[in-house]
């Protein structure tokens, strides 16, 4: 598989030959799906508290009669077919959302997603990346130059203070080291610019 390999001025700087198993597997949606579906669940937290029927402030007076009104039979208001009454089974703050996923599975989803952002030209890649000063108009200004114009996903395997803080007032751009890349920021971001060692790290990681 061959990646066009481009400057820091966005001009074409020859190909480079990178692995079909992480840049030519062929799309699976159902995969990435379920990758991404368990990532988001993994972050989730439990923030919600809801209350039994115990716990729920109520009066154990029976509300009416047994017999002889109508209704159907009560015995506490706190029953949850009551308005006002607990809930049945409620959501508690240690609620687990985690979903497991398989090393393989995200392995191959990874690649799934790489070789699909290849296939339509959201990749990019850059022999080098760097920032002289801490500057945001720095980073802008090339990465205008280059074409990236939307949001982008920087990924560097060496991100140094000059970077990280000249693309830190950029709400459209995020700089990852390809150990923090993760399914969601892959998929979110328009366009991804990656550097040829940030290439090599990937295959090391997932080829």
């Amino acid at each position: 598989m061959e990646l066009n390999l481009i400057d820091e001025r966005g001009q074409s700087a020859g190909a480079l030959n990178a692995s079909d198993a992480l840049f030519g597997r062929e799309y699976n949606e159902a995969l990435v799906h379920q990758l991404v579906t368990a990532y988001m669940a993994n972050a989730r937290c439990g923030d919600r508290a809801q209350l039994t029927r115990a716990e729920v402030r109520h009066s154990t007076k029976k509300p009416f009669r047994q017999k002889g009104t109508g209704r159907a039979r009560a015995g506490m208001t706190s029953s949850p077919v009551w308005r006002g009454g607990g809930r049945a089974f409620p959501n508690k703050p240690d609620e687990n959302f985690s979903q497991k996923v398989n090393r393989k599975m995200y392995r191959a989803g990874i690649a799934a997603i790489l070789s699909r952002l290849a296939k339509d030209g959201r990749l990019s890649v850059v022999e080098g990346l760097s920032v002289d000063a801490p500057k945001t108009r720095i980073l802008a200004g090339k990465l205008k130059s280059m074409g990236m114009t939307d949001r982008v996903l920087i990924i560097s395997p060496i991100v140094d203070d000059n970077l990280w803080l000249s693309a830190r007032n950029l709400s459209n751009v995020l700089v990852l080291e390809p150990q923090q890349a993760d399914p969601v920021s892959l998929i979110r971001f328009d366009r991804v610019l990656m550097t040829r060692d940030a290439v090599k790290t990937f295959e090391e990681m997932y080829a």
